[in-house]
């Protein structure tokens, strides 16, 4: 079963290889789910990670009360989710998203499509298909706001999307779908 861990926003990273330190059981796995991009940097566009879900990292476990006593060691974990005081594992639903999106590296490649009037058409990456959950574009920093359903509640996740062309343009810097 997958669970989430929150934690300080800005050291999801550094708090995974702390977790990876403490005695990782044979078929486990910590991991922080990433997204790729295309970022301006001194004039060039170049291919960049950003954090899918800033504050969290994931475990793929079989037995969480165990996991949850050693990671009582790692400093700085704040908590399992948990509804009430059960630990929650994640939907399969949302692990089925995460597998699709991510792969098994854990990371959302950069998708690339067009704009044909209010439509948006994915044509590679893993985001073909799920243009109905785009909430927004931003064309200009290469990416997609998604609306997805995760930990419970609909959540926006920020993605990679690198519009190719546009069929009317509106001079708009975002458009809402």
């Amino acid at each position: 079963m997958w669970y989430v861990i929150q934690v300080m926003s800005g050291r999801e990273h550094h708090m995974a290889e702390l977790c990876r330190m403490q005695d990782m059981q044979d078929g486990e796995e910590v991991f922080v789910p990433l997204y790729q991009r295309k970022k301006k940097i001194k004039g060039e566009w170049k291919m960049c990670e950003a954090i899918l879900f800033p504050g969290y990292v994931f475990f793929d476990t079989k037995d969480v009360q165990q996991l949850y006593y050693r990671l009582k060691k790692v400093s700085g974990l704040t908590k399992i989710l948990a509804t009430g005081n059960e630990f929650t594992p994640l939907h399969e639903t949302e692990i089925a998203f995460l597998k699709q999106f991510g792969g098994k590296k854990h990371i959302v490649e950069m998708s690339v499509g067009y704009i044909e009037g209010d439509t948006c058409t994915v044509t590679t990456g893993p985001m073909q298909g799920f243009s109905g959950v785009i909430k927004k574009i931003d064309r200009h920093k290469k990416i997609a706001v998604l609306e997805v359903e995760f930990f419970g509640r609909n959540t926006e996740v920020t993605v990679g999307l690198e519009i190719v062309s546009k069929s009317a343009d509106l001079g708009e810097k975002e458009k809402t779908f």
